[in-house]
């Protein structure tokens, strides 16, 4: 008996080292899964009359990213956005450079996105300056970040000058245009 008991204790000890010495490469397998789910793909945009969501919606899809949407604290109504009207709140706004419009949302977790889209109207050929805010509140230094934009009839102009240094430390891409574009479309423009 006391053989046997012997004999099922050394057992018992090879089966814990064994298993002790795998534990280490379980655990390593499980880091590299943690990392590479954390290591996704954000879709923000800010949309004042709904066309910037619908192309930030097909984006997200084609992505297969994280979608946030840029909420203004203050709502623009529409005699905010009425560009003909030079007091107008985005025309203020947009003849102010330095102005930052408040945000009353946040990403959570920023530090989990490798790659971030960030999606605007085009308003004065360059972003409105709420998209300034929203990059600014974040450490983007090492992440991609590609604009993407909609508009009414008029470029890119000179949105990735105006956006630049709020991010400086960013690895910036050029501006792409979603506007009016399928997802069979962007699914091309992204490759």
């Amino acid at each position: 008996m006391r053989r046997v008991t012997m004999i099922l204790s050394a057992i018992l000890a090879v089966v814990l080292c064994a298993c002790a010495g795998n534990k280490p490469q379980q655990d390593s397998q499980n880091s590299n899964k943690e990392n590479m789910e954390k290591k996704t793909t954000l879709v923000a945009y800010f949309s004042a009359t709904g066309t910037t969501k619908a192309a930030a919606e097909k984006l997200a899809e084609v992505v297969n990213g994280d979608l946030h949407e840029i909420q203004p604290e203050q709502p623009y109504t529409d005699a905010d956005l009425d560009w003909r009207n030079q007091q107008s709140r985005s025309s203020v706004e947009m003849k102010d450079k330095s102005s930052r419009p408040a945000i009353k949302n946040k990403v959570e977790n920023m530090d989990q996105y490798d790659t971030v889209y960030i999606g605007f109207p085009i308003w004065w050929y360059i972003a409105p300056t709420i998209v300034n805010t929203f990059v600014e509140q974040y450490n983007l230094e090492g992440k991609t970040v590609i604009p993407f934009f909609t508009s009414g009839g008029s470029g890119k102009g000179e949105t990735l000058n105006y956006l630049k240094p709020s991010a400086p430390k960013a690895n910036w891409k050029e501006p792409i245009n979603l506007t009016g574009k399928s997802k069979n479309e962007i699914e091309k423009l992204v490759k």
